[in-house]
């Protein structure tokens, strides 16, 4: 039996910012149908790995590779596996939510009744269909939130991945975030790779990916990482693992 290709791998990777290195043969795996957290304070290296995941910046050093498929070699093949929902807003304010969507799948060569046809059916998942006329500016950042994860789905990925994902949301907006890409994994098999520096996003049955300082420190299952550095719960275990950081997540 052929044994499937991981979601997502990172292998070796190192970027700086001239003489500043801000990741350091950086490795990692994300299994296809599973939520993977990417844990750090804030400095750590999540953004600037995910800039190499999205191409955003060349990967110079190392390699990635979305389903089996190089993103340096096979550039648009990998991202039509890839989802993505960055830290910064980027709806276009201006625009209606619904043209938000579709300008987005226009970009993916998704047009016509099947665009419409996919953005109402991502609408109706979050539950804000009503809001489709809407210009995006009148959401509230819960809202806009859960419109980015819904746009970054219509092109169907396998692999979506989420920086910092619910910063300066409210804790019922985290909620429903979390609760709604979780709920990806578990119904449509999504693989998910979730960068936070928030503990009580982390689940006991999650794996789990602690980035330090540009380098992983610790990787696998929840209860692996904590029984090896020596912890009785995940926020000890990360201290033990980071030497208390430049403090310790919330």
């Amino acid at each position: 039996m052929t044994e499937l290709p991981a979601a997502l791998t990172v292998t070796g990777v190192s970027h700086a910012y001239g003489a500043r290195k801000a990741l350091d043969n950086v490795s990692l795996t994300v299994p296809q149908s599973r939520f993977t957290a990417l844990l750090g304070l804030n400095g750590a290296g999540k953004t600037t790995l995910f800039s190499l995941i999205t191409r955003l910046y060349d990967t110079r050093v190392g390699s990635i590779d979305v389903l089996g498929h190089r993103i340096s070699r096979e550039p648009g093949e990998a991202l039509r596996r890839l989802g993505v929902v960055f830290q910064a807003r980027t709806l276009d304010l201006d625009l209606s939510v619904m043209d938000n969507l579709l300008y987005h799948a226009a970009l993916h060569g998704i047009g016509g009744r099947d665009a419409r046809s996919r953005a109402a059916a991502a609408l109706r998942d979050i539950g804000l269909e009503e809001r489709a006329r809407d210009p995006a500016r009148k959401l509230s950042g819960g809202q806009m939130r859960r419109i980015e994860i819904a746009r970054a789905l219509l092109h169907e990925p396998r692999v979506l991945v989420l920086d910092e994902a619910t910063v300066g949301l409210d804790v019922n907006s985290k909620s429903l975030i979390l609760q709604h890409v979780r709920s990806l994994v578990r119904d449509r098999g999504v693989a998910v790779l979730w960068a936070t520096h928030l503990l009580d996003e982390i689940a006991p049955d999650d794996a789990v990916v602690v980035l330090h300082r540009g380098q992983v420190v610790a990787a696998g299952e929840v209860a692996t990482v904590i029984e090896a550095a020596n912890g009785k719960d995940l926020r000890s275990a990360f201290i033990s693992l980071t030497g208390g950081g430049n403090g310790e997540p919330a």
